[in-house]
């Protein structure tokens, strides 16, 4: 490993409901020694809509029966379910010396650079974090730093059932149209659009992949 990249260890969790998973990011957060590598941790939700911290109750429609869970990061509301790429930063940022916008702008630019080997235009926008095509929001972007440390990260479309979104203002926009990866790209698996973003997200943030280990 190169002396200037830092190690970092990618989970793969699985299909996970949303609750417990985030308990144990706060745990994970809350617990971690100065020695202890970073991780990225792999997976998607099951049906599931979360508030933000400062985030608005009046951009939550219509959510019928998908639970929603008011929760500390930044933003206001967004859906999380089967087909949705998620992708959880446990980092230390205090010791790697990482503000808030280098981060989410390394999880933008990731996402931009992965959708690129799909022949897409994608971009970001600075008054509203996350990755577009065309003007529909393809994913969404959302941290919470904590004591220096890290948690929350990105969430990537990528072939899912999006009518939960028309139960919210996404990302407290009214009327913001959302897409999905497989709805404009020649079909590329999952997995290789899961190792496309890891290895863009490591990149942007100087980390090197040690060790991958599944439903652990």
């Amino acid at each position: 490993m190169s002396t200037n990249l830092k190690p970092l260890r990618v989970r793969h969790l699985g299909r996970v409901d949303y609750e417990p998973t985030y308990e144990l990011m706060q745990q994970f957060s809350a617990e971690r020694k100065a020695e202890t590598v970073d991780q990225l941790w792999l997976l998607e939700h099951s049906p599931v809509y979360t508030l933000g911290k400062a985030g608005k109750m009046h951009h939550v429609l219509n959510p019928g029966n998908i639970p929603l869970i008011q929760v500390d990061r930044g933003g206001q509301v967004t859906y999380h379910g089967p087909g949705q790429i998620v992708l959880y930063l446990l980092l230390d940022v205090r010791r790697r010396k990482l503000g808030v916008r280098q981060i989410v702008t390394a999880m933008e630019n990731a996402i931009i650079k992965t959708l690129e080997t799909c022949a897409i235009n994608a971009y970001a926008k600075a008054e509203a974090p996350g990755v577009y095509v065309n003007q529909q929001k393809i994913a969404s972007l959302g941290l919470r730093i904590k004591n220096g440390k890290s948690y929350h990260g990105l969430a990537l479309n990528y072939d899912m059932d999006l009518q939960p979104f028309s139960g919210i203002n996404p990302c407290g926009y009214e009327g913001l149209e959302v897409i999905n990866l497989t709805d404009i790209a020649d079909r590329i698996s999952r997995p290789e659009i899961e190792l496309l973003i890891i290895s863009n997200l490591a990149n942007e943030l100087g980390y090197q992949v040690i060790k991958e280990t599944v439903n652990e």
